[in-house]
């Protein structure tokens, strides 16, 4: 069985506090884009987890798809598979894509072996990989808040803009990220800024972590001006980077198309 787990945007990201279990709190638009990774699970002799693509650094049996396999393999007796993940999201740039390939290994296991879970019981599992893990389960646009768990379908008006993303290759810790924030800054909830036009949302819609990783690293912060200046109508960091979105109401152009260092991608929505 073949699925195709998508790259996710974040529209504002607000981290409040620090919890007593040591995450953080926080109100985030996670929006899913028609941008993909390549999954295919199928039942073999022996489990194997094999990759092509964007070369995935690290341990397999770390890999959140092995995870994902191990924890229901666990519940369920299940018998052993092949997975194979063809890599075309960039990992450690704040789309999402790790979290992703878990939770949709945790989709196809559910239907390969006719399991039966729920979607409530499949983020109840999706959680246990990852906060973001949960995001992956329905495909639509949700408010993120919590520590990223709690979800609430957040109707959006998406149709016919385009997303416009530049990815410079700079790895940004997550942990270090939020080590440096300064909490709580944003006035204003996004819940209240989504709902207002989006050319309005330049000065209101933040990412919390753009100020800090904008000191460490001014190219990042550089990038962003490309976009605006290339006629996007909000443009941001997504996650914790250093992956930089635009949105627009007609196709960009694009910036760095002879570029070896940037990655470059439009999507239409």
């Amino acid at each position: 069985m073949i699925l195709f787990p998508p790259a996710k945007i974040n529209l504002g990201l607000r981290v409040s506090g620090k919890r007593t279990d040591g995450y953080h709190e926080l109100e985030s638009l996670m929006l899913q884009l028609p941008w993909c990774d390549i999954l295919e699970i199928v039942p073999q002799e022996k489990f194997a987890f094999t990759c092509s693509g964007i070369e995935i650094p690290g341990d397999p049996d770390s890999n959140l798809c092995t995870r994902a396999y191990r924890l229901l393999q666990q519940q369920y007796k299940l018998p052993p598979v092949s997975i194979h993940l063809h890599k075309n999201i960039p990992m450690g740039a704040g789309l999402g894509g790790g979290s992703a390939d878990g939770t949709y290994t945790l989709l196809i296991l559910n239907r390969l072996f006719d399991l039966g879970l729920s979607a409530d019981k499949l983020r109840s599992y999706a959680l246990e990989l990852g906060s973001d893990c949960p995001l992956f389960v329905e495909n639509m646009p949700q408010l993120a808040t919590g520590r990223g768990e709690i979800l609430e379908p957040f109707p959006i008006k998406t149709d016919g803009l385009y997303i416009h993303l530049l990815n410079p290759g700079i790895h940004v810790s997550t942990k270090d990220a939020f080590d440096a924030l300064e909490l709580g800054q944003q006035p204003f909830s996004i819940r209240e800024i989504l709902q207002k036009p989006i050319p309005q949302w330049k000065d209101q819609l933040k990412n919390d972590f753009e100020t800090t990783v904008f000191v460490k690293h001014p190219e990042i912060k550089d990038l962003k001006a490309k976009i605006y200046e290339n006629g996007a109508l909000y443009a941001a960091m997504s996650g914790s980077g250093s992956t930089l979105f635009g949105i627009y109401d007609q196709k960009p152009v694009p910036l760095f198309p002879e570029s070896a260092k940037i990655m470059e991608k439009i999507v239409l929505l």
